[in-house]
């Protein structure tokens, strides 16, 4: 049965009060594989509370209003939703432990026909309950497989970011835990596709597959390690094109082109399939 695309487009996502700690703030970096070298400085600053600095890519897990497309009254089969796209404007550096409001809103809804599936559009403002500043803006479009066909428009839908067609000029590889996905859910995205083999299978994959928003934040890694020198406070946009799962344990390998103008072209590889599974990715990094 067809989605209603009405009710979806005006499905009142829940406004939800986050409260974090440093504890939040270092589970996630931990769920990103940081801390795998404990000598390295690099990586602690983002795991150990003596030097602590909150990644930007955490963004996508404060104020998150939780796997709402599950809900029954949605229509959306839920065991073929994925990841499309995903965006961060960062407008302050994020603390590491706050109280923050997440104001979510469905901005889109677009048919690719019956077998292609729908594409949902949506928005998250973060914003700090003490001072009303909106801390960063979050945009995503989620796959939903198996909800096309109810006859809605196709578009427009922005086009992806092009890549530079040459050589890469820096490549950075980042290995995964076997036990990512498991980490990372505790920062609060507990879709069972991510944790429990009978789902994965019922959705198409012979195993739980890593969230693709930590994906995002691998690749957030290797930006900060290759173009900020770490420092956090220097990424203001990321965007990201999500093309491919990846299983927990792979290798992430990120590639990127130095552009004018402080813009950064990427896409990342898993080195054991030779796969793209990040594509068209631009960031925006401050001088």
């Amino acid at each position: 049965m067809p989605i209603d695309p009405e009710v979806l487009r005006q499905w009142p996502i829940a406004e939800v009060e986050h409260s974090y700690t440093v504890r939040d703030t270092m589970l996630y970096a931990l769920g990103l594989g940081y801390g795998a070298d404990p000598m390295d400085d690099k990586q602690l600053q983002f795991v150990y509370e003596g030097r602590l600095q909150a990644l930007p890519s955490m963004a996508v897990v404060l104020g998150y209003p939780g796997f709402w497309i599950s809900n029954p009254g949605t229509g959306a089969d839920w065991k073929k939703v994925l990841h499309g796209e995903q965006a961060i404007e960062i407008f302050k550096p994020l603390p590491t432990a706050a109280t923050v409001i997440g104001r979510s809103r469905v901005t889109g809804l677009f048919d690719k026909g019956k077998d292609k599936g729908a594409v949902l559009v949506s928005e998250r403002d973060v914003i700090d309950k003490s001072s009303g500043d909106v801390i960063c803006r979050l945009t995503s479009t989620t796959m939903l497989r198996g909800d096309g066909g109810f006859g809605g428009p196709s578009g427009p839908l922005p086009a992806p970011h092009p890549l530079p067609d040459r050589v890469p000029d820096q490549t950075v590889s980042i290995a995964t835990l076997p036990q990512a996905a498991l980490i990372y859910r505790l920062s609060g995205d507990y879709n069972p596709l991510h944790a429990d083999p009978a789902v994965a299978r019922s959705g198409g994959f012979e195993k739980p597959i890593l969230h693709g928003l930590c994906t995002f934040g691998v690749v957030c890694r290797a930006l900060l390690d290759a173009i900020c020198g770490n420092d956090p406070s220097k990424l203001r946009k990321m965007q990201v094109r999500f093309s491919a799962p990846v299983f927990p344990g792979e290798t992430i390998v990120t590639e990127l082109w130095k552009e004018t103008g402080g813009v950064v072209s990427f896409r990342a590889k898993v080195k054991q399939r030779d796969l793209v599974v990040i594509n068209n990715g631009r960031a925006e990094v401050a001088a």
